[in-house]
């Protein structure tokens, strides 16, 4: 895969999670490219519970790899509609398939607008 591939279709978080808004009020998160390169190979995703409500920061997940395990955080106040069962048995998805089938959860929030669109993300990578 090329080298912290960004997407255009969604925002950014400066703690490397992605969300794309689903268009039914609902959201999709995961983590980028560049996060999944960082933590190697993934062996363990907890995810959180159906129905969580988790404030903006506050860890929403945990992605173990080899090396380390890191918290993924909420990017805004949120509630939990949905996680990614496949990581369970398959938590490699997030390293193969970070941006479709590597996803993490899906929630309700008010607004994402706070968070960095692709551009600002790249500009922000390029300044780490």
């Amino acid at each position: 895969s090329v080298m912290n591939e960004i997407r255009g279709d969604r925002h950014y978080t400066e703690t490397h999670e992605w969300v794309v808004d689903n268009g039914d009020g609902s959201f999709t998160l995961g983590i980028t490219d560049y996060a999944q390169e960082s933590l190697g190979d993934l062996v363990f995703v907890e995810l959180p519970v159906e129905g969580d409500s988790v404030v903006a920061a506050s860890p929403l997940c945990v992605v173990e790899s080899v090396k380390s395990a890191s918290d993924v955080h909420a990017p805004v106040d949120l509630e939990v509609l949905e996680v990614n069962q496949a990581l369970d048995s398959d938590p490699e998805l997030v390293n193969s398939d970070c941006y479709d089938e590597g996803w993490l959860v899906k929630f309700n929030a008010d607004s994402i607008e706070s968070l960095m669109d692709a551009t600002s993300y790249q500009d922000f990578l390029e300044s780490e």
